[in-house]
Parts: C-alpha cells; sequence; structure tokens
C-alpha cells in the first residue's frame, strides 16, 4: 500500500468520524454529574498568523490520550480549548497594517480550530473562550478589583525593562539577553510608573505550598530558587559625615567584622549624597551605562565592574571606616540594595576586591587559601571568637538587637509582579484617577470597561500608552458613593499584560457561559482543580507561578475552593529538527505538521510523536520512524479488513493460550502506561501484539476489538473504523475501557540468570512457580556453572523466583 492510496483512505475516515463524533458530542463534559470527574488542560496556545506546528501537536497528543483514556475508564472528562489572545504580534501587525488586532486574531483563532479539529484532539468545543472577549475579560477586569480591594494592586515607580523599538515595558521573563523575547530589540531599563501586584505577600505560602503538589522536582526547585527565601538580619551602618543610615541585607551577620567595604545598587538614593565632588563625573557616566543593561543581563554578568563613590561607612561594630562603591550586580528591588562585603568568604566580593585592590580579612578558620566559604569557627571578630556559624549568628543577631544596629529578618528574591504595559492590545484597567490623584475602582455594574477604538495603535516615543490618544473614554465622571457627588477623573491608559488573562483561565473553563460570576462555587467545586496539566517548562516562573498567586488570593477570598489550580503538572519534550537541532526557519529544518499528515495521516502522527520516545524528553525528527509506525497502523487494518474487497475478515475465533496471554498482557502494560504518562512504550506493546497476531494468523475479534480500544487513545480515527467495521456497540471512543485477567498475565516459563559467586554463568528456562530444589537441578546442568563449581556442592543460595540464582561455594 503506496503512502498516496493510504492517506486518501485515511483523509477520509478522517473527515467522516471527526464529523460523526461532532454531531454526537461525545466529548462534551457535563457539570454536576455522578461520575468521578477527570480535568485535563492544555496550556492554551497564542492564536498566531502561522498556525500549528509540530510543538503544538506534542503538546496536544499526551492530554488528549489521557482524556481518551479516562473517558474510556468512566470519568467525566473536561478536556477544553481556549485561546490566550491578547498578545504583542498581533498589536504590531496592527501599528505596520492599521488591521485592527481583534481582526487579526479572530481569524487566526478560526484557523487553530480547523487545524485542532483536523487532528482529532478530543476537546469540549462548547466550552471554547478567548482571552480577549469582553465577556470573558470582564471577569479578569472583576479579579482585578479583588486585587485592588485587599492591597494587592499598586502603583509605584520602579526602574523597569523598556524596549524603544516596541515603545512597551516587558515583564524580566520577555527580556532574553538583554533583547525583547519577541523580535530581539534592545532593552533599557528607565524610571516609571506602572501597576504591581503584591505577589510578595505570598512568597512563603507559594514556597510551602510546592511539597504538595505532583509536579517535576526540577520545577518546584526552579519556583523555589525564583521565590528564593533567604533568613538573616538587616545592619544598620551609619555613613561618615551624613545623618543617614546605609541598610544592609545578610545571610551571614557572624561575618560583619570581615566586612571591609560595601557595595550599593547604581539607583540607591543614598548614591548622590554619598558622592564625593572628585567622583561624580565616573559615578555619572557609570549609572548612565547601567540603564543600557537589562535585569537579566545585570544579573548574569560574571565581569565585575564598579565605581567608588569617595564615600564611607562605618562599620557599626568595631567604628572602622569602609569605602562604598556602586556596581551594577547590586539591585535596588532586591533586599535593601546595598551589601557588605566580605571578600574573604564570598567567591564575588573576593573577584570584586582583588579587581579594585581592596581590603581582604579572614574571620573564618580554615586551612585552604582565601576565599574560603565553607564552615570554620570564627575568629579575628572580638565576641564571637571560637564560636561555631550556627552560635555565632545566634549572638551577632542578639547583639545587633540589643544595641539597636538591626535585627532578624526574612528576606524574598521574588519580586512584586510588574503588571501594567504601554500598548493597545490588552484588558484595560478598571481604574480611574481623581484629580486629586486618588485611584478608585469603577463600579462592578461597568465592567467589562471594553477596550476602545484608536486613532493609531502605536504608543508614544516617551511610553504613554495608545489608549491615552482617545480623550472621550479617557474622560471619566466618577460619582462618590458615599457623598453622591461627582468628580472629573482620568482612566488609566495602560493596560494589563498578557498573563493577566491566563492566570485563571482554568476557573472560566469549568463555567465558561456565566454571566454572573467567572465560575459558580458549584462549578468550582465539582471540577477544580485540574487533575493534569500539560504545557513547557518555559513557563516555570511566569505563567505557573502567576495561576497560583491569584489562585490563593481567590481561595483568600472565598472564590475559591482550592489554594492551587494544578494538581499534576507535566512538561513535554521538543520535537527537534532531524539534524537533532530545535525547529527554526533559519535553520531549514521545520517539519511542517500538515505535510506529515496529508502523507501519512493523523493518526501516525499522532502515534509517531508518542514512539518518538518519553514524553518529557527533546526527541530528533526521523522520517524512516514514522514509515515503521504507519507500517504497524496498516498492519492492522489488514487484520481487520480485507483490502481487496474492503470486508471485514476479523472472526469469532476461541483465542489459543498463547494469544490470550499476549491481549491480556497488553491491556495491563497499556493500561499502566497511560497513568504513568509512558505513551512510547504503549505504542511499542501494540505493535508486539500485532506481531503476535500475525504469528498466530490470527484474525479473531476476542483479540482485535480490545486491542482497537487500546489503539483508540492514540489513532482514533482508524481505531473507530475497525470497531465499526468490526460492528462494536456505540463509538470505541465511549466504549468501557478492556480489563485483564491478572492470571493471565503471569507467564508460565521464566527465563533467569545463574550466577555462582556473583558472576553470571549461564541462563536458564524453568516454570515461574518453580521452587529452589529444581531450579538448582536446572542449573547445575549447565556445563559452565558445573566448572565454576568446581564439581562441588553449594554451601549457600541465593533464589529469588524469576530473578536471580545465586550459587555460592568456598574456594
Amino acid at each position: 500500500m503506496t503512502n498516496t492510496s493510504a492517506q486518501n483512505k485515511y483523509a477520509a475516515l478522517e473527515t467522516k468520524w471527526q464529523n460523526n463524533w461532532e454531531k454526537a458530542q461525545v466529548y462534551k463534559a457535563e457539570n454536576n454529574s455522578a461520575k468521578q470527574k477527570y480535568y485535563a488542560l492544555d496550556m492554551f496556545p497564542y492564536p498566531s498568523g502561522s498556525g500549528l506546528h509540530m510543538g503544538h501537536i506534542a503538546s496536544y497528543t499526551p492530554g488528549d490520550i489521557v482524556s481518551r483514556f479516562k473517558r474510556a475508564r468512566g470519568f467525566n472528562v473536561l478536556h477544553p480549548m481556549g485561546y490566550d489572545a491578547f498578545g504583542l504580534p498581533a498589536e504590531q501587525f496592527a501599528i505596520q497594517t492599521g488591521v485592527h488586532p481583534a481582526d487579526t486574531t479572530a481569524k487566526s483563532i478560526e484557523g487553530f480550530r480547523v487545524t485542532l479539529k483536523k487532528y482529532g484532539f478530543s476537546f469540549d468545543w462548547s466550552r471554547e473562550i478567548s482571552t480577549c472577549e469582553p465577556d470573558y475579560y470582564k471577569w479578569t477586569q472583576s479579579i482585578f478589583l479583588k486585587l485592588f480591594e485587599r492591597g494587592l494592586a499598586y502603583q509605584k515607580e520602579v526602574p523597569v525593562n523598556w524596549c524603544p523599538a516596541l515603545k512597551t515595558v516587558l515583564a524580566n521573563d520577555e527580556v532574553i539577553d538583554g533583547k525583547s523575547e519577541r523580535g530581539g530589540h534592545p532593552v533599557v531599563r528607565v524610571p516609571m510608573k506602572q501597576w504591581m501586584l503584591k505577589i510578595t505577600d505570598y512568597a512563603e505560602r507559594l514556597l510551602n505550598d510546592l511539597d504538595g503538589l505532583d509536579w517535576p522536582e526540577r520545577t518546584k526547585e526552579a519556583q523555589r530558587n525564583w521565590i528564593g527565601k533567604s533568613e538573616g538580619a538587616i545592619v544598620h551602618f551609619k555613613v561618615k559625615g551624613l545623618d543617614d543610615l546605609l541598610e544592609i541585607f545578610t545571610t551571614r551577620p557572624d561575618t560583619i567584622f570581615g566586612a571591609t567595604f560595601m557595595v550599593i545598587a547604581p539607583e540607591h538614593p543614598l548614591v548622590q549624597k554619598i558622592t564625593t565632588p572628585a567622583q561624580a563625573v565616573k559615578i555619572s557616566e557609570y549609572i548612565e551605562a547601567t540603564t543600557k543593561k537589562s535585569e537579566v543581563d545585570r544579573k548574569a554578568t560574571t565581569e565585575k565592574s564598579g565605581v567608588f563613590t569617595g564615600g564611607f561607612a562605618i562599620n557599626p561594630l568595631n567604628q572602622k571606616e569602609i569605602p562604598v562603591w556602586i556596581a551594577d550586580y547590586v539591585m535596588m528591588d532586591y533586599g535593601t540594595g546595598a551589601i557588605m562585603a566580605v571578600p574573604g568568604h564570598d567567591d564575588r566580593d573576593f573577584e570584586f576586591a582583588q579587581k579594585f585592590d581592596l581590603t581582604i580579612l579572614r574571620v573564618l578558620e580554615s586551612e585552604t587559601e582565601l576565599p574560603f566559604t565553607g564552615e570554620g569557627r570564627i575568629i579575628n571578630s572580638d565576641f564571637l571568637n571560637g564560636l561555631t556559624k550556627a552560635d555565632a549568628i545566634k549572638k551577632m543577631n542578639s547583639y545587633l538587637e540589643s544595641k539597636n544596629l538591626g535585627k532578624k529578618q526574612i528576606n524574598y528574591k521574588l519580586r512584586d509582579w510588574l503588571f501594567s504595559r504601554q500598548r493597545y492590545w490588552g484588558e484595560p484597567f478598571p481604574i480611574v484617577q481623581l484629580s486629586d490623584g486618588a485611584l478608585k475602582a469603577v463600579p462592578e455594574s461597568e465592567l467589562p470597561v471594553v477596550l476602545p477604538q484608536v486613532a493609531n495603535y502605536e504608543p508614544s516615543e516617551t511610553g504613554e500608552a495608545p489608549l491615552a490618544k482617545n480623550t472621550d473614554w479617557v474622560n471619566y465622571t466618577f460619582t462618590d458613593n458615599k457623598s453622591s457627588s461627582l468628580q472629573q477623573a482620568k482612566r488609566i491608559t495602560d493596560t494589563m499584560p498578557g498573563a493577566a488573562g491566563s492566570s485563571w483561565y482554568f476557573f472560566r473553563y469549568a463555567d465558561p457561559k456565566n454571566q454572573n460570576a467567572f465560575c459558580s462555587p458549584e462549578a468550582a467545586n465539582y471540577w477544580m482543580p485540574v487533575d493534569l496539566y500539560v504545557g513547557g517548562a518555559e513557563h516555570t516562573v511566569g505563567h505557573l507561578l502567576y495561576s497560583r498567586f491569584w489562585t490563593k488570593v481567590l481561595f483568600d477570598a472565598g472564590m475559591s475552593p482550592v489554594s492551587e489550580p494544578f494538581k499534576k503538572l507535566a512538561h513535554q519534550g521538543m520535537i527537534l529538527g532531524p539534524d537533532g537541532e530545535k525547529m527554526s526557519k533559519s535553520r531549514g529544518n521545520v517539519i511542517p505538521a500538515d505535510d506529515v499528515a496529508q502523507t501519512y495521516g493523523v493518526d501516525a502522527l499522532r502515534c509517531y510523536v508518542c514512539f518518538l520516545g518519553p514524553m518529557d524528553k527533546d526527541k530528533p525528527w526521523s522520517a524512516t520512524g514514522i514509515d515503521g509506525v504507519k507500517r504497524f497502523l496498516d498492519r492492522l487494518h489488514r487484520l481487520v479488513i480485507d483490502e481487496t474487497t474492503g470486508s471485514c475478515i476479523a472472526n469469532d475465533e476461541v483465542l489459543i493460550p498463547e494469544v490470550a496471554r499476549a491481549v491480556h498482557k497488553t491491556i495491563k502494560k497499556i493500561t499502566e502506561d497511560i497513568e504513568n504518562l509512558s505513551f512510547n512504550t504503549s505504542i511499542s506493546q501494540m505493535m508486539i501484539l500485532v506481531n503476535e497476531l500475525y504469528k498466530h494468523n490470527c484474525k479473531s475479534k476476542k483479540a482485535l476489538m480490545p486491542l482497537v480500544q487500546l489503539l483508540q487513545p492514540f489513532a482514533p480515527h482508524l481505531a473507530e473504523e475497525l470497531w465499526q467495521v468490526m460492528q462494536g456497540e456505540g463509538f470505541v471512543v465511549t466504549a468501557a475501557w478492556p480489563t485483564f485477567d491478572p492470571g493471565l498475565c503471569k507467564d508460565d516459563t521464566v527465563t533467569m540468570g545463574v550466577q555462582v559467586n556473583g558472576k553470571m554463568r549461564g541462563t536458564i528456562e524453568i516454570p515461574a512457580d518453580a521452587n529452589e530444589e529444581f531450579a538448582v537441578k536446572v542449573a547445575l546442568g549447565l556445563a559452565a556453572v558445573a566448572g565454576a563449581l568446581n564439581h562441588k556442592a553449594p554451601q549457600k543460595i541465593i533464589y529469588k523466583v524469576g530473578k536471580i540464582l545465586n550459587l555460592i561455594v568456598g574456594n
């Protein structure tokens, strides 16, 4: 059978069964069902004009397999799809062409929907959502008002990542190597008033609650590191010649006697006060250079740079003067924006001190050269001498507090979430500003605050958002509920970031048509949390963290029954190009999913994506590999349908014991594999069973019908066709999952190794329930074993049925 003929046949089957399934609404989830629920969710896509690529297939196939499996197991399955539709590409296209982002987004969504249906994904399309629709973002705005009411949303002038080319502020995760993630444009740091969300108020809970999640450990560890809990102390240093205090946070207050200089962030408010006239020009030049570096660049750089301010701080313990420097590796928004440097016991401080010829002192005992960063008793530190680290920290903290020089404190690397963008295509803020500067929420009854039309979509050169150009929309009359007085106000013209709508969308799928709430308590109680969430690991410290934060806020507000949104998380690996590199147009190694589907069929593509390797690993594409998967499906087809006549050739013969065992072993293995997300071994096991059927010339429905049911989650179109040809009841996609007989899953015989004194000497095949005496008797019949024993009787025997036989003999 050639690819062309197979393509025509399978293409017709795909269309036929997709239409029939849609007509019968076989994938529709029911709220308040008596069945046990299962909520399987894929991270929803941004609907770009380029359509679906191989990465989407790799992303959506695992969740679809599990959803189909759980339906067959009797669960009420919610497996929805929607679109993360507010985004920069649509806005950039609008700036270039004048076409409204809503129009290009709607066109892209239509293309995505058609393509997703073509691949046979079992989504409940009655629950489709799009974050850019007013009926949806009404509730994004409503949740924002809850954040605002609870003091978790505020405005603040902060250093931001400003992209002049895109004319917008970017979040840290949108900046890569000092350039915008989209477009690769340079990014600089500038101060700007922005909306912020106080995710830091939830740092401890976000950290602690990771322990109860069934997530990949690397993902949980990455969030732990991003939150970055540190226990230490705040210490006050006087500044020579000034009344100001320089506050630092340190996790090693026991080493204060070893502090020989201080470093403060270039943005620190004391820089101008501390800087002497002689150093003013150098300081100014350094600050200017720092603004051209993104925060990510400043964190990542290994090259030490800095400038001496000319000022000095006073060590509060020994009253020694220590120089104050500025350096770009110190950030104003972590800790206090200032550090004490102990170069004898910190690698970074040591490199800085060596580069700029600064004093280095030893305050920890060790036999190694400096820098010494290990554990050691305290030396050269007055009243701390001789103490261990733990005892010294405890004693120093008590001393600092008793002298009002500092206090114990817990710090987090996690920063508040920068939540505003100077863009058009995003959710408007439901906030107005009165003439006196006060910020007020618009009434819930006025939601959604609909995104208005504007003359053009480009921000100003200074960063003023496009919405500011629509003065009719900006000007607003605010009614004070207490006094009933009217006040003139202006709307906030920034829009929310793309992550706003995606931070709660999993609730909306549970109740997508509700006009009175973002999700009814009944629907949330039934469906939440998500049982399986599948998506890329690149969202670890962005979307996944933000979603956890919003869910906890909703939980605290009594609006969510759960404080964690995703019970189990799985990451899919990338499908690499044939050259083993990430697929990209520039490399010329892109394999278009549509081309593969047209040549081999959708089912072959779905199966091959699974067969390539473990779900969470990156896997290179191989054209010869998909040929093998296609042959497997064709061989199964020929066991059921005569290629010449098109008639069913499956029969009702009773299975011989060998085939019966193979069928039940396959049911058991695939059941376990799907639960464990081990899809590649499921495909292998079905191939083994097909080989067994050919070996015994078996075309019995007693083997083929359960095999087709097992195939259904992976290749639903072919499975449905074969099921119908064999006159299965109803749809195979709704048929109950086959069960296995544990007794038939056991082998009659086992092959096991025989060792003499721990060294392998051969193998034997014995009954699976053979006792030790029988196993030894058979083993002694092997010449290699007898020779190794030198015909002596073994002094000790280690025997585990089916696993090991080790005969121990003395010299």
